[in-house]
């Protein structure tokens, strides 16, 4: 885990759900982690990311939503919530 910050490691579980090739790759569809409840996106993608692995090949392609919301994975805080549910989805091909 991250190391704690004045005030903000208050763990909370958030529901992370997988789709498409990031499924493929976590090996599950959906599993609750406990995360700070103030994080960026990108420290948020790097903690699951040691959850799994093999999720970093698709870093550069994957679109991350935080409660349907798109999220750019850098500095953006994000202030969690308990149940909050956290989407990556890597792209989808199609024509």
């Amino acid at each position: 885990m991250l190391p704690p910050r004045k005030g903000a490691f208050f763990l909370k579980q958030v529901v992370v759900l997988y789709f498409a090739r990031s499924a493929e790759l976590a090996g599950l569809r959906s599993e609750t982690v406990s995360v700070p409840r103030q994080i960026t996106s990108l420290q948020l993608w790097e903690e699951i990311v040691k959850i799994h692995p093999r999720l970093a090949v698709i870093r550069d392609q994957v679109v991350f939503a935080v409660q349907q919301e798109y999220v750019l994975l850098g500095d953006q805080l994000l202030v969690l919530h308990p149940g909050d549910e956290v989407a990556i989805i890597p792209p989808i091909s199609g024509g």
